[in-house]
């Protein structure tokens, strides 16, 4: 009998569903990370921001360290589906390139807070010294630089780019100036920077 009530109890605890949209909540962690930084963000401002309870951010999360890579993630996942549906689309390559470069500096220069990239951020406050996010920022990058090197590839066969240059060594160009622009956007909100990069990267291209 006393078996029986125990078995009951866990199946409860069990069965038991989270009181919050776990996706609502990450996207909060990103944001608070993004602004504050990793090392300014105190278990305390987690609590405050995402709205949930501390033993429901240990439950789901495990620790801050454990939700700064998720909210990484996150923010990974959702930046590289809009990055292939601007690579996919059936334009010209520069014309995509060009798509690709101006979407990445109208968020910059519409962000009021100046956070500049959150990937880039991670990279420099924290990367050197935390091998998990090290490697999940340079996968990061490493996708990024494969998918200039697949649309570049495409418009040297195509001929709309010139073959004079090596395209692995295009996209690494371009990703850097991808880099440079985010780097930049923490600084400064001068639009006529960022066309004239803009229209430099698209000239090496030619």
């Amino acid at each position: 009998m006393n078996s029986f009530a125990v078995d009951s109890k866990a199946i409860c605890v069990m069965a038991r569903t989270k009181d919050f949209d776990e996706d609502e909540v990450l996207k909060k962690a990103v944001d608070l990370f993004w602004l504050k930084g990793y090392t300014a963000t105190s278990m305390q401002d987690l609590v405050n921001g995402l709205g949930i309870s501390r033993s429901s951010l240990y439950d789901t999360y495990g620790d801050k360290h454990t939700l700064f890579i998720k909210a990484l993630e996150s923010y990974q996942s959702t930046n590289s589906g809009r990055i292939c549906s601007i690579i996919n689309a059936e334009k010209p390559v520069k014309e995509i390139i060009q798509r690709l470069l101006e979407m990445i500096t109208g968020e910059l220069l519409n962000d009021d807070s100046h956070k500049g990239c959150f990937m880039v951020n991670a990279e420099v406050e924290v990367a050197p010294h935390d091998q998990k996010v090290s490697q999940l920022i340079c996968d990061n990058d490493q996708q990024l630089e494969d998918s200039f090197y697949l649309i570049i590839k495409k418009g040297q066969d195509n001929g709309e780019i010139k073959n004079t240059q090596d395209a692995r060594a295009l996209a690494r160009f371009t990703f850097n100036t991808v880099k440079g622009l985010r780097v930049t956007a923490k600084s400064s909100t001068d639009s006529a920077i960022f066309k004239d990069i803009i229209k430099m990267t698209l000239s090496v291209l030619d």
